[in-house]
C-alpha cells in the first residue's frame, strides 16, 4: 500500500513551515477526529534524539552531541547526567535512544544506545550500554552490545522491549553502496549486522530461541534482516513488532517485524539513486522478501514511532504515530490488524519530528530538532476543547 495524502490546515495556520515556536504554541491544531494544541514542554535542546519517562514526572532526553539530559518540573536542568560513555558525535552520530528496562521501578536499569568510535576514530559502529540511574547519574554503566558492523551513517538505534522482557534493537546498513551484486550486499549477509534488528536478553545475552542460533556462519543476535536504516521500533497493543526505516529517494518503510524474515535491502524497494533518479532494485517484491504493508513515496525520512494507547485522544487509540524529518510531519496510520486503512499527516510543518512518545499523562511528546544543532524543544499534544 502506497502513502494516503490527507490535507493539513496546518501550514495555512502557521504560515511558513518552520516558523520559531513561540508564534504556535497554544495554537488549536485540527485532524479528522481530534482538535489538539501543541505546548511547549521543554526548550533549548541540541538535536535531542530519544525521550523517555521516569516514575515521578521527570523525563529522560538524549541530545545527539553525546548529552543525557533531565527535565524536571517543566525545566530542562542545566547540567547533563554524569556516567554517559563516550560518543562518536559526527553526522549522525552520537548518542541516540534512551530506554527504560521495564522493571525500572526496581533495578533503576536505563538503556542507551550510541554510536561507537572504533579502530583509529575515523568510524563508529553502533552499541548499546546499561547503566542504574540513581541520584540524577549513571552507575554501573556496562556495555551489552556492540554491532559487527562500521561506518559513519545509518547507526538505526532504536531500542524497545516487549512483555517478556526481551531487548529488540536496529541497526542501519551503514550507507554501504547498493550498486552491483545487491544480494551481495551486507544487508543481505547474515554474518554481520549491516541492517538488522536484533534480539537480546536484557544484559545482552543471545536468546536460545534467536531464529538463527544454530545456523553456521550467521550471527545470532539477529532478528530480521535486509533493512537499511530503521529508526523507529515499537510494539502495537497486541504485541506485535513494527519498524519505520529510511528508504533512499523515496521508499520509507513500515514494516511488521518478524522472526527470521529477509525484507529486501537493496534488493526490493520502491526508492531510487538520490539525485540522478536511478533505479536501485532489480524489484518491487520477489518471492522469499518482504514487501511492506505501507511505504512513503516521496520519503518523509522516517524516525521514531509509537502506538497510541492512553485516554486524552481516544479515537486514536491502537493508531501508529511515525515521525517524519524531512517531511517535518507525524504521520498517524489508521489499522486494522497488520493492514494500514489511512494515514493522516499531523503537525505539518512545525520542524524535523525525530521522536514521538506517549507519555504516563496519555498526552503525546515530540522531539523537534533542527538539523543545524541550533536550540530545539519538547512539545506535547494536548486536546483541544475536551
Amino acid at each position: 500500500m502506497g502513502r494516503i495524502s490527507v490535507a493539513s490546515v496546518l501550514a495555512a495556520t502557521l504560515g511558513v513551515a518552520g516558523a520559531p515556536l513561540a508564534a504556535q504554541d497554544g495554537s488549536v491544531m485540527r485532524s479528522d477526529v481530534h482538535d489538539y494544541r501543541v505546548v511547549t514542554v521543554a526548550e533549548g535542546l541540541e538535536n535531542p534524539w530519544g525521550m523517555a519517562f521516569l516514575p515521578g514526572g521527570d523525563m529522560l532526553v538524549t541530545e545527539r552531541p553525546g548529552r543525557l539530559r533531565i527535565v524536571r518540573d517543566g525545566r530542562l536542568l542545566p547540567d547533563p547526567v554524569p556516567g554517559v560513555p563516550q560518543v562518536f558525535a559526527r553526522g549522525q552520530g552520537g548518542l541516540l535512544d534512551v530506554v527504560l528496562h521495564p522493571d525500572f521501578a526496581s533495578n533503576r536499569w536505563v538503556y542507551l544506545s550510541f554510536s561507537k568510535p572504533i579502530g583509529d576514530g575515523s568510524s563508529a559502529t553502533t552499541a548499546i550500554v546499561r547503566g542504574r540511574f540513581e541520584n540524577d547519574r549513571l552507575e554501573g554503566v556496562e556495555e551489552i552490545f556492540e554491532a559487527q558492523s562500521r561506518g559513519n551513517g545509518h547507526y538505526g538505534s532504536r531500542i524497545a522491549f516487549d512483555a517478556e522482557g526481551y531487548l529488540f534493537a536496529t541497526v542501519g546498513e551503514r550507507q554501504a553502496p547498493a550498486r552491483g551484486d545487491l544480494e551481495s550486499h551486507p544487508a543481505q549477509d547474515l554474518s554481520n549486522h549491516h541492517g538488522v534488528v536484533v534480539r537480546l536478553h536484557d544484559d545482552g545475552r543471545v536468546p536460545d530461541d534467536n531464529p538463527f542460533v544454530d545456523r553456521a556462519g550467521a550471527l545470532p543476535e539477529i532478528w530480521s534482516y535486509g533493512h537499511r536504516n530503521p529508526q523507529g521500533l515499537a510494539f502495537d497493543p497486541a504485541g506485535r513488532l513494527w519498524a519505520t526505516e529510511h528508504g533512499p529517494q523515496g521508499g520509507d518503510e513500515f514494516n511488521w517485524i518478524r522472526p527470521g524474515l529477509n525484507y529486501g535491502w537493496p534488493v526490493i524497494g520502491f526508492g531510487v539513486n538520490y539525485g540522478s533518479g536511478d533505479p536501485i532494485h532489480e524489484a518491487s517484491q520477489r518471492e522469499g522478501m518482504v514487501t511492506p504493508p505501507h511505504y512513503w513515496v516521496p520519503s518523509i525520512a522516517t524516525s521514531g514511532l509509537m502506538f497510541y494507547t492512553g485516554d486524552r485522544f481516544p479515537q486514536w487509540r491502537g493508531d501508529a504515530f511515525a515521525g517524519g524529518l524531512a517531511g517535518q510531519q507525524i504521520a498517524r496510520l489508521t489499522l486494522d490488524g497488520t493492514e494500514v486503512r489511512a494515514e493522516e499527516t499531523i503537525l505539518e510543518g512545525m520542524g524535523r519530528v525525530r521522536d514521538v512518545r506517549q507519555g504516563p499523562d496519555g498526552y503525546i511528546y515530540v522531539a523537534l530538532e533542527d538539523r543545524g544543532g541550533r536550540p530545539t524543544s519538547i512539545v506535547r499534544l494536548e486536546p483541544a476543547g475536551n
